[in-house]
């Protein structure tokens, strides 16, 4: 699964051709969750507190970007890197 960001120990990631809706996987140590891009909801799994905090204020920032990386996966294309949260 090709990963986009990481920062303060979070990985965000992404699979080619995964289900709809349009999401991302954030891991932090053991802990993974599935968040929808176009509301930032939580799908599946979840993220201690301060860690799914900063997950949700980097994808509010790079919403486009995430939507632009999921048309890449869902095509097969290499997904771009997103700046990570500073």
């Amino acid at each position: 699964m090709p990963e986009v960001a990481r920062f303060f120990g979070i990985a965000v990631r992404m699979y080619f051709n995964d289900h709809e809706p349009a999401h991302f996987h954030a891991q932090y140590g053991d802990f993974e969750a599935l968040i929808e891009i176009e509301t930032l909801a939580t799908l599946r799994g979840g993220l201690p507190r301060r860690a799914m905090a900063l997950v949700l204020e980097w994808a509010a920032l790079h919403r486009r970007d995430l939507r632009l990386d999921w048309e890449r996966a869902r095509m097969g294309v290499a997904l771009q890197p997103i700046e990570p949260l500073e």
